[in-house]
């Protein structure tokens, strides 16, 4: 296990994430997530998909874009487009 460099608080309880290969970090939510401009994206979702791929239209939010990616790849020709889920 890695310890984080920041001091925890112990009042507040850990956030589960999970990282799935190939696709999306999942972190459970609600979520208030501040991107390098500044901007703030907010989910109240019970599980929130982080895109990883940077493929996503509904950037840092996943929208199973790198799904689609994978199928071309294998040669299954083009997918069908993602439906946003979040």
């Amino acid at each position: 296990m890695h310890d984080a460099s920041t001091p925890s608080r112990p009042e507040a309880p850990f956030r589960r994430a999970r990282m799935v290969a190939g696709g999306p970090l999942l972190v459970e939510g609600p979520l208030e997530l501040t991107l390098p401009s500044g901007e703030v994206v907010r989910s109240t979702r019970f599980m929130v998909a982080i895109c990883m791929c940077h493929r996503s239209a509904m950037y840092p939010l996943c929208d199973a874009s790198h799904k689609a990616q994978r199928g071309r790849i294998r040669g299954r020709g083009s997918a069908k487009g993602a439906a946003r889920s979040q």
